[in-house]
């Protein structure tokens, strides 16, 4: 985790989680992974949308993933990402739902915004470690994103 104020700059994965067990639960499974990629922690969907539609510019780093609960203070999960879906810095940043809640219209709710993946938290300790372990593993280690470019403007051709 990182806690100076410039350090989320660098972050490849965002954790958005309120629960300070649930945030070190999966801080340890990262670690236990072996995923080195570097995570910054909000608790709050505010300081989420804060840090990810910053008022001063587009973020200087593209996240790898975002590991957003939908249950959090000031602003629910949902909302988060409905707004990072409108906003064109974030509309492709991949989402992962890690959340506590199994209802159904939350799921659905989740994938009509465009969530990259819905999961319902296990309550047994080493489950829950297996599945951040293998949510690192995909989104941080396997999966290819499409390069960033300036919105608006296709990347350059290769002749």
């Amino acid at each position: 985790m990182q806690s100076e104020p410039d350090a989320g700059r660098f972050a490849e994965i965002l954790l958005v989680e309120d629960n300070p067990d649930d945030e070190q639960l999966t801080i340890e499974a990262l670690k236990d992974a072996h995923i080195t990629n570097s995570v910054h922690v909000v608790r709050d969907g505010a300081a989420a949308l804060e840090f990810l539609i910053p008022q001063s510019g587009q973020r200087t780093t593209a996240l790898k993933v975002v590991l957003l609960d939908i249950k959090l203070p000031k602003v629910d999960g949902l909302e988060v990402l409905r707004q990072m879906r409108a906003h064109p810095a974030t509309a492709n940043t991949p989402v992962v739902l890690l959340t506590s809640s199994a209802e159904e219209r939350d799921i659905h709710r989740g994938y009509e915004l465009k969530a990259n993946s819905y999961i319902v938290k296990p309550v047994d300790f080493v489950q829950f470690a297996r599945a951040v372990e293998d949510i690192g593993a995909y989104w941080a280690l396997l999966n290819k994103p499409p390069l960033r470019h300036h919105a608006g403007k296709a990347p350059a051709a290769v002749t």
